[in-house]
Formats: C-alpha cells, structure tokens, sequence
C-alpha cells in the first residue's frame, strides 16, 4: 500500500487554466488550456517567460481566449529535446498540434484533423465522446489518452505506431476503467512515462459532455504498466480538485516525487502547482 502526500510546491502569477506541465532542469513549462502561450517557470529565480505559439486575430485576447474559440490545449509532453502541445480535439477548432523545440526555439504547427478523424472512425467514439487529455511519445509509439467524460464513458488509450502522429497508420484503442465516486467514472486526465511504468491522474466529474464543465468529485493517481497497459494501482488523492497536468519531479529510493497543476476553470490568472509524493 502506498502512502500519499499532496502540499502547494508553487505559486505562479501571470497563468490561468494550467492544463499541462513538463519539468527540464531547473525549468517547469506549463500550458493553460484557454492561452496562446507557452509558459517557463524559473523555479530558482520564480520568473516567468511567455512564448507566444501561434496568433489569433485582433478580437481574440491571448491569455484568455473565450471557449467557444480556444484551442483547448491539454497536452503537453516532451521526446528528447521537443514539446508536443495538442488540442483535445473535443471541438473542430481544437485540432492543433505545436513542437516546440527546446534547443533552437524553432516552432511548427501541424493539423491534426484527419488523424483525429481517423482516431475516431477506427474505435468508433463519435465527437460528442472523443477528448484528448494526455500523451506519450515514446519514439517509436504514441499513445493518446481520451478522457472518458462523455455520455458513453469512454476512457482509454489510443495507441499509433510510429514516430509521426500526422500519418497515424496503423492504430487501436484499448478501453481503461477507473474508479468511480458516487457511480460517476473518473476519466484521463493526463499522464506521463517513468521508466516504463505510465503514471497518471483522473477525475470524477459530474458531466456527461466533453465541452461543459460539471461538479468536481475527487481526483486519482494512478499507474499502468507500458507494455501490457495494465493497472499497476490507483489511490485517491484529493474530494475536490480536478488536476490536469502531471510530470516527474524527482525520485529517491523509496518515494517519487511528481508536480501537477490544477484547472480551476476560471478566468482567474493565478496557478497553483502542487508536489505530490508517492511513497512505497
């Protein structure tokens, strides 16, 4: 059994809705899932850099852009010296994947439309039903994971072989069931790859729609096995809050460390980044 331990790690002014994290270094790199920026927390010196990923038009603010017209970005992961933020493709504006790359600063941008298309013609999830919460690149595999908070629940990973998420040619989908509290299933929420194992967190929310926002009922940490996909453990580690974005911190010999971020769902530009220590 193990034990958890959740405390605030830091306060960052300046970002609202964080949906995504990745820490290099000294540097945590957080999304939000309503902004046109990419952000890099200095966690030495508590300063934070913006980088713009892509422009809207003049009506469209940039850190607060309304919902009907967000790109809804809830993934970021990282492969070797790349970022990959995508769109929850919960939406037909929110399709967008950006690189960024770590080194020379270069970013690119790629429409995911007909993969998501084809991600959801090959499983059978219909719009209403497909929402893209977290991501792993492995190099050679990627894996997508749909939140279930659709009217049909369905959570599960999406698995694409191949390095190119653009070309997505040969794909399955494998259905996981998590918990649930008070007969509503936690769902995917993000997730992230630690020495073959895949950590992750989930919530229970009160919806049955991938576009509005319910009550939240608590929020799980969770671990899958890489190869088999198969539920190692999932423990409970908050009644109320809805974390959405999870990245290795540090480990020891007997604890892993990880850092989250939490969606609010507000306008609100302050995030709260929590340490959430899993003890064997």
């Amino acid at each position: 059994m193990h034990n958890i331990h959740l405390e605030t790690f830091a306060q960052i002014k300046g970002i609202g809705s964080a949906s995504g994290l990745f820490l290099s270094n000294n540097l945590l790199y957080v999304i939000g899932d309503n902004s046109s920026y990419l952000y890099e927390y200095n966690i030495s010196t508590k300063s934070l850099n913006k980088i713009q990923l892509f422009f809207g038009g003049p009506s469209v603010p940039s850190e607060n852009i309304p919902k009907a017209l967000k790109p809804d970005f809830e993934v970021l992961c990282q492969h070797e010296n790349v970022l990959y933020i995508l769109g929850s493709g919960s939406t037909a504006k929110r399709n967008l994947m950006v690189q960024y790359d770590l080194v020379n600063k270069k970013i690119t941008q790629t429409d995911l439309t007909d993969v998501y298309n084809k991600l959801r013609s090959a499983s059978s999830i219909n719009h209403e039903n497909f929402n893209i919460e977290g991501a792993i690149f492995t190099g050679s595999e990627w894996l997508l994971f749909n939140r279930g908070n659709g009217e049909s629940a369905t959570n599960g990973i999406f698995k694409i072989a191949g390095s190119s998420l653009a070309k997505a040619e040969k794909t399955s989908f494998i259905r996981i069931l998590l918990p649930n509290i008070n007969h509503i299933a936690s769902s995917f929420t993000d997730a992230v790859l630690h020495k073959n194992k895949i950590y992750f967190i989930s919530t229970a929310e009160d919806t049955s729609s991938t576009y509005n926002d319910g009550e939240i009922l608590g929020s799980f940490l969770g671990c899958l096995d890489l190869d088999t996909l198969k539920l190692n453990f999932i423990h409970k580690i908050s009644n109320s809050q809805k974390f959405e974005g999870i990245t290795v911190l540090k480990e020891y010999e007997n604890k892993i460390e990880f850092l989250l971020c939490e969606d609010r769902d507000t306008e609100e530009l302050n995030t709260t980044i929590y340490k959430c220590t899993l003890n064997s």
